[in-house]
């Protein structure tokens, strides 16, 4: 018996490994092409290859990937890779696009856990121009984003302000990396607010 579980085991861990070596380039690929997509959605047009000219710009003890696009080689924009800890259910990533002159084009969320119908609404929420939802073409160098309840001018996400906070935590990162400029705080959500209930949400 013992014998037959370490030849099971032996060729579960051989065929585990083979997997993962004949998956791993796709998978490589497809997230590639998915940021690459993400990229496109946020920046002006551009005639280089974004990913390939990437850098890191600096955050507290934290680095953000940067993607420069041009055209020309005229800088035309840059997308910049954020994420923050503070959401309703962990991470939340996102790519943030900037003119030059650091006003916000537009955004993708990648990744996140939040709550289905009410923090996932930030895909759209804060593109909508409507009262003071919508971040687009709003300018950092004037200082970070807040919700409202936090004395800032933007609206946030009905019953969701964890999450509002959360991404505009990320957004304001997004900005700090691409211009190496330290603005002032943002109020978030602390470790434990993404466990005790949905109603500490709008707290």
């Amino acid at each position: 018996m013992f014998l037959s579980l370490t030849i099971i085991c032996v060729v579960a861990g051989f065929l585990a490994a083979a997997l993962n070596k004949v998956t791993e380039k796709p998978i490589k690929i497809s997230r590639k092409a998915k940021l690459e997509n993400a990229v496109k959605e946020v920046v002006p047009a551009f005639d280089n290859s974004p990913s390939d000219e990437a850098y890191y710009g600096v955050v507290g003890e934290d680095s953000l990937k940067i993607y420069p696009a041009k055209k020309g080689g005229n800088l035309v924009g840059v997308a910049v890779e954020s994420r923050s800890m503070k959401g309703f259910g962990g991470k939340i990533s996102l790519i943030v696009g900037f003119d030059p002159q650091g006003k916000i084009i537009n955004y993708v969320v990648l990744n996140h856990a939040e709550t289905p119908g009410l923090g996932s609404k930030m895909d759209s929420w804060f593109k909508t121009d409507k009262n003071k939802q919508s971040i687009i073409g709003k300018e950092l160098s004037k200082g970070n984003l807040k919700v409202s309840k936090d004395g800032g001018d933007v609206d946030a996400i009905t019953a969701s302000t964890i999450t509002s906070r959360a991404f505009l935590d990320a957004v304001n990162r997004a900005y700090t990396a691409y211009s190496g400029k330290n603005t002032d705080g943002v109020s978030g959500a602390s470790a434990t607010d993404a466990t005790t209930g949905a109603t500490q949400q709008t707290k």
